[in-house]
């Protein structure tokens, strides 16, 4: 069976016309002769979307029991039954109620895919799993109803229906969102805009990426290689010099005159291992290239220049920033450098050659030779001994005969000197050997005339042959030597970055690392001091730096300016690595700059988780600042609003009412003011309880009454509460007050949320020193990843109104029963359902009394 298609209408907000949208299109494709339904729509009471929906055929929902009312759900099996060519299917990120064949309705929308029917659907930015932080964040609202964004990117269309703040604003104020009595809460709220200025490009950009990937997609099916230049993208390449931060900033710059441009760095390593770049540049210009918002990228590759291109057309990429040659003028007339290459391949790719200090200055400057000068020496003393040797053991002189022999030996001399001491040894055994032949194997001997051509071309040809095989030996040499050290250096860094993954401090354990690896006595991390000027002895004066991390052993201290250590490592324009013990060898350099340059990132991770640590407490306040407005917006208003108008109506002198309306507004005026007494009582208790200032009177209770004085609050309701609690428990230390609230609110959640068929059940039991009160119903439950946020202030836990208060019952109850000595903890309840479980303290810690 041919599965069908999924269509989703995303929008920014409620109230941009998804569902109107998607209804236009239902009637758009009824008309064109399709088999259209309507599985689910939520018109929210708005009229014009109503109208949409008449003439459309709608499939009877089902009629759910949740939590004491009823709702309606989409009926999975009647539209599978009717089997229609389209189904609308409204709200895909719907959690469905329990006792429903599947928990969420992106579920059933899957079956009916399956099925072969085309499902249109909606969704609202706010519901896509990955920006659910950043909702939060800019809302002040926590989405529990998310769909996984890969989900959603299946979809065979998505189409964004998009309305500027201001519009849908007039709209909410025109009541065409929400009813009359939400508008005011809804504009100083979520409908703020900046929350949706906000929303607004989180939705534009979400579906930027998915147009994005598949513009990626198409290209690769198609085989199109060359750069489509729907969206600006720069690519920086790096080659390991010092230049690198030249040209990130250059490129950023470029970057900034396209609005959204892509910033990507990349560094070609060559595939043997042996790039000859910095590590400790690229980590910096890593670290640059992420500050600025950019991504860093390495590829392998024999061939810069294609790998480069190959890499910008893989990401169609539009620039290409690379830096003027550092090789020397010998080479570039020799070869073509990277910039011309590049540019020659680039094709539509527009190519920047940025020129910086270090261009023409030659490869990285000169080139450390590997070998030791102890080696270079005894080298060539092996070249004249092994020459003389070659003489005397030939024979002085000979004829022509033994050319050949000692063309050979000098050969093999040469090649063992080149093993041995490196280029230029080898050079001088050549050139040598070269004379030593002449003089005494080709006619007239013992001087350097030839008689014969055919000799000198013999002896041209050893010089050539002897040349080339000593450059060879030689770089194979080196290759060799770089190899084995790019290994060593390979696993070093390997195991420093396991053990600063693997430790809860990285920088401690960087510190101590590199101190290890490098036999130091100790190693410090200093930072400049902001308020210190640079001048010739900054680098001398204490005061003008500060410790930021330190390693020792054999109880060295630590150096508290750079020119303390025996060596110091710039980081930046801030951070000095100093070491002291022993100067390490030049080549040992770039391993600790690299040392250097990770211990910046750990400095500024543990900052960051500092600062995330700090930032915590400030956040979670505004979050409750911001839940207290939106709930007191509401909740305190109501009750206000209520009273106030049966009062105005008692005064008014233009209305006669009589006894029986009089009598009537009164207890309006009267509930709402009651209404309005205990929340204002809420807010100042939980005040109280975080400041730690909540007044509390220990006293000797009976558990069983304490029960049923709670239970006298709910009138007839309450008579349904199963009791199972014995007059034999012990008396229970607690407030009388405080212990009647937190009852009340357990047992009023309980009744709320039980089916009517299974009524609440409250027990209680002895244990040593406490009594253990049970509250247990069989409503929906909490799952349990969701309970810790159950005691969270202005929480309500999927209520759609505000009647029920501001939220802050088990906040309070939780904080009462602490208060008391005691706890309130929640629990599952055998068969579907929540206990909540109410520990206090007996008065003496004996056991019940006999009968």
């Amino acid at each position: 069976m041919t599965r069908g298609e999924l269509r989703v209408y995303l929008g920014a907000a409620p109230g941009v016309g998804k569902t109107y949208r998607m209804l236009d299109e239902a009637h758009r494709r009824r008309d064109r002769g399709a088999d259209v339904v309507i599985g689910l729509v939520e018109c929210h009471g708005r009229v014009l979307t109503e109208a949409m929906v008449d003439d459309l055929e709608v499939v009877p929902c089902r009629a759910v029991s949740h939590r004491g009312g009823v709702i309606e759900e989409m009926d999975l099996e009647a539209v599978l039954r009717r089997a229609p060519q389209v189904v609308l299917v409204d709200e895909l990120a719907h959690t469905n109620a329990p006792g429903s064949g599947n928990a969420q309705r992106r579920q059933d929308i899957e079956v009916l895919l399956k099925a072969g029917i085309t499902v249109l659907s909606t969704l609202n930015i706010q519901h896509l799993e990955s920006l659910g932080d950043v909702v939060e964040q800019i809302t002040g609202i926590r989405q529990r109803e998310t769909v996984p964004d890969s989900w959603v990117r299946r979809a065979d269309q998505i189409e964004l229906v998009d309305m500027t703040p201001e519009a849908l604003r007039r709209r909410l104020a025109h009541g065409n969102v929400y009813a009359p009595e939400r508008i005011d809460t809804s504009l100083g709220g979520y409908f703020r805009p900046g929350n949706l200025s906000a929303l607004r490009e989180l939705a534009l950009l979400w579906l930027a990426g998915r147009v994005d990937a598949e513009l990626e997609r198409y290209r690769s099916e198609e085989g199109v290689t060359d750069a489509w230049k729907a969206r600006e993208r720069v690519v920086i390449a790096l080659g390991g010099g010092p230049e690198g931060e030249t040209l990130i900033r250059r490129a950023a710059r470029i970057a900034q005159h396209g609005k959204g441009a892509d910033l990507l760095a990349v560094h070609v390593a060559r595939s043997d291992g042996l790039t000859g770049a910095d590590p400790a540049l690229l980590a910096r210009q890593r670290l640059l290239m992420e500050s600025l918002g950019g991504t860093y990228h390495q590829v392998l590759g024999e061939d810069v220049p294609h790998a480069l291109i190959a890499f910008a057309r893989g990401v169609n990429a539009t620039r290409l920033v690379l830096g003027t040659g550092r090789r020397s003028r010998i080479a570039r007339v020799l070869r073509p450098g990277t910039g011309t290459a590049v540019t020659a391949l680039a094709g539509a790719i527009d190519v920047h050659l940025v020129t910086h200090e270090q261009g023409g200055a030659g490869a990285r400057g000169h080139a450390v030779n590997p070998v030791s000068r102890r080696r270079r020496l005894a080298a060539c003393a092996l070249a004249l001994m092994a020459l003389v040797a070659v003489g005397f053991g030939l024979g002085l002189p000979v004829d022509e005969d033994n050319l050949a022999s000692g063309v050979v030996l000098v050969f093999a001399t040469v090649t063992v000197v080149a093993l041995v001491g490196g280029l230029w040894p080898a050079l001088l055994a050549a050139v040598c050997g070269f004379l030593l032949l002449n003089l005494l194997y080709t006619r007239p001997y013992l001087t350097f005339a030839v008689a014969h051509p055919q000799s000198l071309l013999a002896l041209a040809g050893f010089v050539v042959v002897a040349l080339s095989v000593s450059v060879v030996v030689d770089q194979a040499a080196r290759r060799t030597r770089e190899a084995a050290r790019a290994g060593a250096e390979a696993q070093i860094l390997a195991t420093v970055a396991g053990n600063v993954l693997r430790g809860s401090r990285p920088l401690e354990a960087l510190m101590d690392r590199l101190l290890e690896t490098f036999s130091l006595t100790s190693v410090t991390l200093l930072e400049r001091r902001a308020d210190t000027p640079v001048g010739p002895d900054h680098r001398r004066d204490p005061a003008s730096w500060s410790v930021v991390a330190f390693a020792g052993r054999n109880g060295k201290g630590s150096c508290r300016a750079p020119a303390e250590g025996d060596i110091d490592v710039p980081v930046d324009d801030r951070l000095t690595l100093v070491l002291r013990g022993r100067e390490p060898a030049a080549s040992d350099r770039r391993v600790i700059e690299a040392f250097a340059a990770q211990a910046a990132v750990a400095l500024r991770q543990e900052r960051l988780a500092e600062e995330v640590a700090t930032v915590k407490p400030l956040a979670e306040a505004d979050r409750m600042r911001t839940a207290l407005l939106s709930a007191v917006s509401h909740d305190l208003r109501a009750p206000l609003a209520s009273a106030k108008a049966s009062v105005t109506s008692l005064r008014s002198e233009e209305v006669s009412f009589g006894e029986e309306d009089r009598a009537h507004l009164l207890a309006v005026a009267d509930e709402s003011l009651d209404h309005l007494t205990r929340l204002v009582a809420d807010l100042l208790d939980m005040s109280r309880l975080q400041a730690g200032v909540l007044g509390v009177t220990l006293e000797a209770l009976s558990a069983r009454g304490s029960v049923f004085a709670a239970l006298e609050q709910f009138g007839e309701v309450g008579g349904a509460v199963r009791v199972d609690v014995s007059e034999r428990l012990p008396d229970v230390l607690a407030d009388p007050g405080l212990l009647d609230r937190v009852l009340a609110n357990v047992v009023g959640n309980a009744l709320r949320f039980s089916p009517g068929d299974r009524p609440p059940t409250v027990s209680a039991t002895w244990d040593g020193d406490t009594v253990e009160v049970l509250v247990v119903d069989h409503g929906p439950g909490v799952p349990e990843e969701e309970r810790e946020r159950m005691f969270a202030p202005f929480q309500r836990f999927g209520d759609t109104d505000n009647e029920a208060g501001l939220g802050l019952g088990l906040a309070l109850s939780q904080g009462f029963a602490e208060a008391m000595g005691g706890s309130l903890t929640p629990h599952s309840t055998p068969g579907g359902g929540l206990t909540m479980r109410l520990v206090l303290r007996t008065t003496t810690g004996d056991g019940p009394p006999s009968e």
